[in-house]
């Protein structure tokens, strides 16, 4: 039996969607894919070759659709956040990283999508 003690604040939401890393020591953006999604953090896959690590401070930005860039004014949601954790898995037989987030600043996420 294994114990987890459970940190997160708010539910997460199975979300399957592009997102992409602003990393300020490498100068250069990463793309991957949200995995999960809070109020208060994600989960997103990138690849391993992206200089991420535990307590760094980066952008991830969440693209919007046409009709909600229209509708909002910008075409991604930008939002600044920590690295809590890396999950660098099965190495082998992937080329992803899973880098948990904890926003800096926690707002609804609904305006995301």
């Amino acid at each position: 039996m294994v114990c987890v003690n459970e940190q997160r604040q708010a539910k997460r939401a199975d979300v399957n969607w592009p997102v992409s890393v602003w990393h300020p020591t490498a100068a250069r953006f990463f793309n991957g894919s949200s995995v999960n999604v809070s109020s208060g953090g994600a989960l997103v896959e990138l690849p391993m070759k992206a200089p991420i690590r535990e307590g760094q401070d980066i952008e991830i930005n969440f693209p919007r659709k046409q009709t909600l860039t229209e509708e909002k004014g910008s075409s991604a949601r930008i939002k600044t956040a920590r690295v809590v954790r890396i999950d660098r898995g099965d190495t082998l037989h992937s080329a992803n990283i899973k880098v948990a987030l904890n926003f800096s600043q926690s707002k609804e996420l609904a305006e995301v999508f």
